[in-house]
């Protein structure tokens, strides 16, 4: 980068929170999303849940803490995301 070029910013990650449902991989966690959305007919409020796994570099999760997690490069086949924090342990 020379002096002319305006520095180049790192855009905005995506970030959500979730329930972490099974800690038994190694420095990974997968973290169940729920929504809720409306059906589109009958007009009802439905939960939608989503799975992704999530880059855990200290092992601090637990099943059933909340976590926040964030978006990241892919780390592997199927890992795109990373905890952040971890908002609520489980009780």
């Amino acid at each position: 980068m020379t002096a002319t070029e305006p520095t180049r910013t790192r855009g905005e990650r995506k970030t959500r929170q979730g329930y972490v449902v099974s800690d038994k991989m190694d420095k990974t966690v997968v973290v169940a999303i729920e929504r809720r959305t409306t059906h589109p007919l009958y007009r009802k409020t439905v939960a939608r849940s989503q799975r992704c796994t999530a880059h855990d570099e200290t092992n601090d999760s637990n099943v059933g803490d909340l976590v926040r997690i964030a978006e990241t490069r892919p780390l592997s086949k199927k890992k795109r995301w990373r905890v952040v924090e971890v908002i609520e342990r489980a009780k």
